[in-house]
């Protein structure tokens, strides 16, 4: 079994750089996903209010039979409960509902600043709320951009742990990367193979024939690379596996250079902008 690497984070904590995703996986196919997973050898899960699965990620965890400080569990604010006491409510109800007291990370899931005034400041607040009494062990922010965190830095006392944001070979996204860097904030890349929109693309199809391995296998390499934190998603058990093998080669710089190339700015991005995204759960 590969050692996945932890890396450390701005509060001391750390935290496995291969994770396991569960977003879109339906909640009754979410426990057996999980075991799976951790029977592979993942200790990270990564979920969130909204992908509606939180109970069954907790049932996966019991059902493998390890501990629950083995697992570094992740889950996020639903868009609902930015207002500070809905937030708390919220976060009442991930407990509850993956049956653990605590989690190792909560994020805020998007910044929403079209939405709450644009206030995701007192959203932040509530968090540090949750860290201070130890029910997060780490708190962080998804999707937010540079003049966000700016902002949380003026007007709060805690950096983000992490940023979760897109990321991959043809969003680059290394200017709000970049800021995490120099302010100790780390990167994980969601949705890190393009909704495989990346996977026959020729320099990445090219050098993975030459490294011998798939070319979802290169791109998770790259990520891992340049540092950031994945957590791919599959619920098929072969391509869990081979999503976990990442540590027995390493890619050229050169290599991760050509990948980085890839990058198309905006026009790479598959998911919603962060500047106006104001989806809330019915």
């Amino acid at each position: 079994m590969s050692a996945v690497p932890n890396i450390t984070l701005n509060d001391g904590n750390t935290i496995p750089q291969l994770g396991f995703g569960v977003f879109q996986i339906e909640p009754e196919g979410t426990a057996e996903a999980v075991s799976e997973a951790l029977r592979v050898g993942y200790r990270h899960i990564d979920t969130a209010e909204m992908y509606g699965n939180e109970k069954e990620v907790g049932e996966g965890i019991r059902d493998s039979g390890l501990d629950r400080g083995d697992v570094f569990i992740t889950s996020k604010l639903n868009n609902g409960f930015h207002e500070p006491q809905d937030a708390r409510e919220a976060f009442d109800r991930t407990l509850s509902d993956l049956g653990f007291d605590y989690v190792d990370l909560f994020l805020i899931h998007w910044p929403l600043p079209t939405l709450y005034n644009g206030d995701f400041v007192s959203t932040w607040k509530t968090l540090e709320e949750f860290h201070r009494d130890g029910r997060a062990r780490s708190i962080g922010v998804s999707n937010f951009q540079i003049e966000h965190l700016e902002q949380l830095a003026a007007e709060t006392d805690t950096v983000p742990a992490v940023n979760q944001i897109e990321v991959h070979p043809y969003l680059t996204n290394d200017e709000v990367r970049g800021y995490g860097q120099e302010h100790g904030i780390v990167t994980e890349a969601w949705s890190p193979i393009a909704q495989g929109g990346v996977l026959e693309d020729q320099t990445i199809t090219r050098i993975a024939e030459k490294v011998g391995k798939t070319p979802a296998q290169v791109v998770l390499r790259w990520h891992i690379q340049r540092g950031d934190i994945i957590f791919p998603k599959s619920v098929t058990p072969s391509r869990m596996q081979e999503n976990f093998e990442l540590f027995d080669f390493e890619l050229e710089s050169g290599d991760v250079d050509e990948i980085s190339a890839l990058d198309r700015g905006e026009d790479g991005r598959t998911g919603p902008h962060p500047d106006t995204f104001a989806y809330v759960p019915g």
